[in-house]
């Protein structure tokens, strides 16, 4: 905690410092932005004959009597009256010395609590007692703050009123802004939440739509909007090399490919092309369903940064997808005479460094890997080009590490997760984006079936019809070992049952905890059809291209992500044939939740629809991975709600920007102090 802080609210227990930072609360700003989780009503007292089950009231009362019962369990009951002569017990679980004296026989209290039905009548179990000493009611409703143990309502009450009165409240936007968009003073705003007048119900004051909230979610969704469009701003400021090629390496490419670009494929290479040929650093995101083809847009953008004499860096977050990008690039640029690297942490130090070396001289003009890219000791001749595929899946350090072993490089980043527009619009406002949103001609929709878990034999059945005709299967299965708490079939246990059931099929088993080269080798027999079946668990949710698979079946479908198993369901039709995927669920276990992933699954194939929807039931956390780390997350707005907000703050951004810097960073002080170098990585 900052040494100011504990000054000015007189804080010098050392263990209070402690859980106050346990609440993030370090500074002025933050006991400032530690708003109330709810509301108490103390502005008036309620006579005992008003009283309603399961209001929450505050009553002025004699204490009648007092006993300490012990069955069913030791408790203190105390009976109050007022002048209406009815009756309120009140009950403490947990006795205090104090509470004994507190509620001795005779004494006048104020008691606050919410009212239930006891076995006596009214009661309040564990409320907030004081002695009525004639003080003045409250005039405002009194605020519940988030806390942890050891930390008092009034402790936090006490602190966040120092603050108030400390901190600078004046606004950071123009008077004319806010009354255009109707929003209050930051005084007035922060002010209100903080200590409401009795008017608001307590339904009212959790209304997002009310101004206070409105102008609340506004700052923040400006403060966000204004530093990536700084941060893009700083990024075009910035100087590197073109790299424009001479476009032969992807005619010739092309010559040798068995299909022919789509029209939004070629769209997409057209924007990376024209972003590559700037003096300034790249940062797209090229983002497509699952299926699209964005791996062959990425190897052509690749072919650019080596006719111009530069490298790239490939960077997959999986030891099985960084080999399938090699494999695959291989099979295209080998015979354009591009020699790959293909650098792994599971490789022998021996072969790491031979591989190391090659990088290193500028002989490996491209280098596929995954986390091992980025470590201290591995140097690039001369990086150019930097391509993150999954980028959500790592962590903006890993991403900066890769960034810095060159000078302002290119980057493109690949997803499969389509991002909503709200989304775009407010995580990834710092990126250019390109869509591939139409597949490959030939690709037909996948047929969803849903099945319950007591017709796996209907499934084996479909299984061994679909084998019988030359094709091969997916069984999915989401865990290693069996877990007592989670009682799924796992991997293993499948495998054994599939053994057993098909004794004349060739059945394979991956799953995360294998070696590489064992894995390898399985997907190896698999691709190459010598297997019928691969069971295995998610590893294979990205990357793997097996066209001759048709049949996709997945356990437990309920305990998966809708991102997930969209993934899963997109490594089969791949052939251009009918496919199917079948969602075996088990109906004892299925949440609400649950249940509407697998209606929104089974009712959509559109990645971009499905992500929409997965985002109004989870919130963006998933869509944004490790992201996180670098980019603020939103404490009060929401983009699905309050997208309207997010629109008026995009624009007014870029009037701020350009007409009013003085505001700007005025508005980030107060929202962003600490931003960093995350910004636009």
């Amino acid at each position: 905690m900052d040494l100011n802080t504990q000054q000015i609210l007189h804080i010098s227990s050392d263990a209070m410092i402690s859980k106050l930072k346990k609440l993030h609360l370090e500074n002025l700003w933050d006991f400032v932005m530690h708003l109330p989780l709810r509301y108490e009503d103390n502005t008036h007292l309620t006579p005992l004959s008003d009283l309603r089950v399961g209001e929450r009231v505050l009553v002025e009362a004699t204490v009648t009597h007092q006993e300490i019962q012990n069955r069913p369990r030791r408790q203190l009951i105390a009976s109050l009256s007022d002048s209406s002569h009815h009756t309120l017990f009140i009950r403490f679980l947990h006795i205090y010395p104090n509470h004994l004296k507190l509620l001795a026989t005779g004494n006048r209290l104020r008691v606050a609590g919410e009212v239930r039905q006891g076995f006596y009548g009214f009661e309040m179990v564990h409320p907030t007692v004081h002695l009525a000493d004639g003080a003045a009611l409250a005039e405002h409703l009194t605020p519940v703050y988030p806390t942890v143990a050891g930390v008092h309502q009034n402790h936090l009450r006490r602190y966040i009123q120092y603050a108030l009165e400390q901190v600078e409240l004046t606004d950071t936007l123009p008077e004319n802004l806010l009354q255009s968009l109707k929003l209050p003073s930051f005084a007035d705003t922060v002010q209100f939440l903080h200590a409401p007048p009795p008017e608001y119900s307590l339904k009212q004051l959790n209304n997002g739509a009310l101004p206070a909230w409105q102008r609340l979610k506004f700052d923040e969704l400006l403060a966000q909007q204004l530093s990536m469009q700084l941060a893009r701003n700083e990024r075009a400021g910035q100087s590197t090399v073109a790299l424009k090629g001479n476009g032969k390496l992807i005619t010739a490419l092309e010559k040798q490919l068995p299909f022919a670009l789509t029209n939004a494929q070629k769209k997409s290479l057209h924007e990376i092309r024209q972003d590559l040929s700037q003096s300034h650093p790249m940062h797209r995101l090229l983002q497509g369903d699952v299926g699209s083809g964005k791996t062959i847009v990425a190897a052509m953008a690749a072919l650019i940064a080596v006719e111009s004499g530069f490298q790239v860096a490939l960077m997959a977050p999986t030891e099985i997808l960084a080999e399938q990008h090699f494999a695959k690039l291989q099979q295209w640029l080998t015979p354009l005479n591009i020699r790959i690297a293909h650098l792994s942490g599971s490789l022998k130090k021996k072969e790491k460094d031979q591989i190391k070396s090659i990088i290193a001289s500028g002989e490996a003009q491209i280098a596929v890997g995954t986390h091992a890219l980025f470590q201290k000791d591995v140097i690039f001749n001369q990086l150019g080009l930097v391509i993150v595929d999954e980028q959500h899946r790592f962590g903006v350090a890993q991403r900066l590490a890769l960034k810095n072993k060159g000078h302002y490089v290119h980057q493109l980043m690949m997803s499969a997760t389509p991002i909503p527009r709200s989304l775009a619009m407010g995580f990834f406002a710092d990126l250019d984006i390109s869509i591939i949103d139409e597949l490959p001609p030939g690709r037909q929709p996948i047929e969803t079936k849903l099945i319950r878990n007591e017709r796996r034999p209907a499934v084996e059945q479909f299984v061994r019809r679909t084998v019988s005709e030359g094709k091969q299967a997916y069984w999915v299965c989401p865990l290693i070992e069996e877990s007592e708490t989670l009682q799924l079939k796992t991997a293993t246990e499948t495998y054994e049952n599939l053994v057993h059931t098909f004794p004349d099929l060739k059945i394979g088993l991956v799953h995360g905890r294998m070696k590489p080269a064992e894995k390898n080798e399985v997907m190896a027999q698999f691709l190459s059809g010598c297997l019928n079946i691969l069971v295995a668990t998610t590893v294979i949710e990205v990357g793997v291209d097996v066209p001759n698979a048709v049949l996709m079946v997945i356990e437990h479908a309920e305990r998966m992500g809708l991102s997930q198993l969209h993934q899963l369901r997109g490594r089969v039709g791949r052939g251009g044939g009918e496919s199917t995927c079948i969602l075996l669920f088990d109906n004892d276990k299925l949440t609400e939740i649950a249940k509407s992933r697998l209606k929104i699954i089974y009712e959509n194939t559109d990645g971009f629809e499905i992500a929409r929807l997965d985002l109004n039931l989870r919130g963006p956390g998933e869509f944004l991975g490790a992201r996180q780390s670098g980019v603020p997350l939103l404490r009060f707005a929401n983009f699905q709600e309050d997208i309207h907000l997010l629109e008026h703050a995009q624009k007014i951004a870029t009037q701020m920007i350009e007409q009013n810097l003085p505001h700007v960073e005025q508005h980030l002080n107060r929202w962003l102090p600490q931003r960093d170098s995350y910004l636009g990585v």
